[in-house]
């Protein structure tokens, strides 16, 4: 009887090990709110993520076998976002003299990484980049060539882009030089790419070792209490049995747990009929 616990405990245990699958990284070096909508995401997509703290920033990790999963849930999320440069850190200095090419492009990169952030706030708008073009004088004696824009946007729908479109050519002509009015405005072309999801986004919640929908918990939940109210009910029967037609059994257990025992044992009647069995087994005497 303890060796069939003992195996019994031992699958079990042996059970929920197995369902805990290896732990590697996802990402990391990552910011704290760059991680926590990371985080979001694949919850949404049924992926067990977690976050740890380390030298080179927030590293994520998920399950060996939820990296397929992990990686297209974030690729269709547009995360993690690139690391966009404001003007400060563009136009910090690190020697004593700048040409002015270093200059423009300082400028240039700055610009365009505030539009592709301010871009990057409106709704559904996953991720977008910004190439400006400004006034330049190809060679002397040749006409200025004017400002100009290029906006790419990749968006999740739903989204109406005839709204869109004149609010981003609005908001990317007033912030560039040369772009102010209609004709700079017809200067700034604008792209859309709508973001092909792999998978629904939908709530999911752990029960157990299980990472089960959370419509679907409320069903594994009953379907588990079930099976383990089975499973109870048929060790005590098997108890039951075993304590009627060993004695000794049922001693040893009195002993061993004490007195306490789920069902009474009649050992009297079990020893009578152990006797009668006896007696009726027994040869009998000649005359």
């Amino acid at each position: 009887m303890p060796t069939a616990v003992g195996r019994l405990s031992a699958l079990l245990l042996l059970s929920l090990l197995c369902a805990c699958g290896k732990v590697v990284d996802l990402q990391s070096g990552l910011k704290d709110a760059d991680a926590n909508e990371m985080v979001t995401v694949l919850n949404r997509h049924g992926v067990d993520a977690q976050k740890r703290t380390t030298k080179e920033g927030v590293a994520l990790s998920v399950k060996d076998t939820d990296i397929s999963r992990a990686t297209e849930a974030l690729n269709a999320a547009g995360l993690p976002r690139r690391n966009l440069s404001n003007l400060g850190q563009v136009f910090k200095k690190e020697g004593m003299i700048s040409t002015p090419l270093e200059e423009r492009v300082r400028y240039i990169h700055g610009l365009s990484s505030e539009l592709e952030y301010t871009l990057q706030q409106f709704d559904h708008v996953i991720s977008a980049r910004v190439h400006v073009v400004l006034p330049e004088r190809v060679a002397p004696g040749e006409p200025i060539q004017p400002s100009s824009a290029a906006v790419f946007i990749k968006y999740i729908p739903p989204l109406d882009e005839d709204m869109i479109v004149p609010r981003v050519r609005n908001l990317v002509a007033s912030s560039i030089p040369g772009l102010s009015g209609e004709e700079g405005r017809s200067k700034v072309s604008v792209v859309l790419a709508a973001s092909e999801l792999t998978a629904p986004a939908v709530e999911w919640t752990t029960v157990g070792p299980f990472h089960v929908m959370a419509d679907s918990a409320g069903g594994l939940i009953g379907t588990i209490t079930s099976i383990i109210a089975v499973f109870a009910l048929a060790l005590l029967a098997m108890l039951f049995v075993i304590l009627q037609l060993h004695p000794k059994t049922a001693d040893w257990m009195r002993k061993r747990f004490g007195k306490v025992l789920p069902f009474k044992v009649d050992n009297e009647t079990s020893n009578e009929q152990a006797s009668q069995t006896a007696a009726q087994t027994a040869p009998k005497p000649s005359n």
